[in-house]
């Protein structure tokens, strides 16, 4: 079948399932890093206990199997090894039914993290990064052509996750629709970057020129993926370049990297590479069949994601089925006016009194030190500081959690202690933490010159009274 195969895109699905297997390299080896505070045996929402409240339907996980901290790291460090090796090229020398299979161990394995990650991994990025190592199943390797069937699933996911953050856009906070989000969006975003005071301080028309050229981006471009070339491609460079801006303007895990590998499923690259020169052999019998049941299983379960763009009652960042396929996306359907941010404070006194001294955690990634400047960290993973920026917003984000991770920096525990940027008590644990919400702004020219710091914060109220070791 000659309309089944796109030869002519070899080099793009190389580069695809290149970046596709960088960012789950980059996954696993945040939950390697990561997990033993979050969800361990003895983390802040083990997973024993969830796994005891919940059924398989519920979360479909090899953990079923019996969970120690042991085998997770066993598992999350099988995975980094095998999307290394996928990274370094070992998908396109092996048999083609072996390289489906080592995609299909990677999907299966992080869905095993993600369906007990609980609110560590409720992000849209990671269903994204689920759905896309699924289709990856079915791209092949060097061994044959692209398969046309599978390159347009991952347009049609690539359509959902930009249009779906268009449209909950366009519904959501009237300051998309009068072009002025973006004077607000750099100083509050969960996690600016180095360069988000630079672009917080942008002439308001320019910030009105990003909200527009968003609004092309994520309403006018992605239907113009479908269309034939060069026009799929030039929406594909397009969307590459609002990729990179965001890349540039904060820290949004790996959604922006995994924003532009999809978009390579529409962008005819030229040239060859380390692909036979005719962009791969004829796709076997098995092969073909194989592709076009997922094609017919994707477009069954898209009904759903599909209605859900048109609905105005839109869902954003929804899983329809617990093996995330195909889901809804969407981000920023509203943008905060002002920046709070829970900071955490532990003293070493047995007793406390108006004058007791108070000594700040740092964090890695979140603001907490007026004069230190935000950090590139994407895309790379801070969980915990992300779901700090979210208890800022609402209390209710941090019950779950907020009171075993103070209970952890009370026992001085290891684990918990990594995450953070700075432990001011590195001899001894303190004896009462708690928590102060504070309004944070980004400074003006002015006051950066004047004395040096990026930030100002003005103490807003107690978030959390002081807890003692007891």
């Amino acid at each position: 079948m000659h309309w089944f195969t796109a030869p002519d895109y070899a080099l793009s699905r190389l580069v695809l399932l290149r970046l596709l297997a960088a960012v789950y390299l980059i996954g696993f080896l945040t939950a390697v890093r990561q997990f033993r505070a979050l969800i361990g045996e003895r983390g802040m929402l083990p997973v024993p206990r969830f796994l005891a409240g919940t059924t398989f339907r519920q979360a479909p996980t090899l953990f079923r199997l019996g969970y120690r901290d042991r085998g997770f790291a066993a598992v999350a460090t099988t995975g980094a090894v095998l999307a290394a090796a996928l990274l370094a090229g070992a998908g396109d020398v092996l048999p083609l039914g072996v390289a489906i299979a080592a995609w299909a161990v990677l999907w299966l394995l992080y869905l095993s993290i993600v369906n007990v990650g609980q609110v560590w991994y409720s992000f849209g990025w990671e269903s994204l990064l689920l759905e896309a190592g699924f289709l990856a199943c079915f791209l092949g390797n060097a061994q044959v052509a692209p398969p046309t069937p599978t390159l347009y699933l991952v347009r049609w996911l690539l359509f959902r996750v930009e249009f779906g953050a268009g449209l909950i856009k366009l519904r959501g906070d009237r300051c998309w629709r009068d072009l002025s989000c973006l004077r607000y969006h750099h100083e509050t975003q969960p996690m600016p970057g180095p360069l988000s005071w630079f672009f917080h301080h942008l002439p308001m028309p320019l910030h009105r020129v990003e909200v527009a050229a968003n609004h092309v981006a994520q309403l006018l471009v992605p239907p113009a993926l479908f269309l034939p070339q060069p026009f799929a491609s030039w929406a594909a460079c397009a969307v590459i370049a609002t990729q990179l801006w965001l890349v540039a303007s904060g820290n949004f895990a790996w959604l922006n990297w995994l924003t532009i590998a999809l978009a390579f499923a529409a962008l005819r690259l030229p040239g060859g590479g380390p692909v036979p020169a005719d962009g791969g052999g004829p796709a076997p019998v098995w092969f073909e069949v194989l592709v076009l049941a997922a094609t017919a299983l994707v477009l069954l379960l898209s009904y759903r994601p599909a209605r859900n763009l048109l609905s105005r009652h839109q869902l954003m960042n929804h899983s329809y089925n617990r093996l995330h396929l195909v889901n809804a996306y969407g981000a920023f359907g509203s943008i905060s006016r002002v920046r709070l941010e829970v900071v955490i404070e532990g003293t070493d006194e047995e007793r406390l009194t108006a004058h007791t001294r108070w000594r700040e955690y740092g964090f890695r990634g979140k603001p907490g030190d007026v004069r230190r400047l935000p950090r590139q960290f994407a895309p790379y993973h801070l969980r915990l500081d992300w779901l700090m920026w979210f208890a800022a917003l609402s209390p209710g984000y941090a019950r779950p959690w907020l009171r075993p991770f103070v209970a952890a920096l009370l026992a001085g525990d290891p684990a918990t202690l990594r995450l953070l940027g700075h432990n001011p008590f590195p001899h001894a644990p303190p004896r009462h933490v708690r928590a102060v919400l504070y309004r944070y702004r980004f400074t003006t020219r002015a006051e950066r010159r004047a004395d040096g710091a990026w930030w100002h914060r003005t103490r807003v109220r107690e978030y959390l009274a002081p807890v003692s070791r007891g």
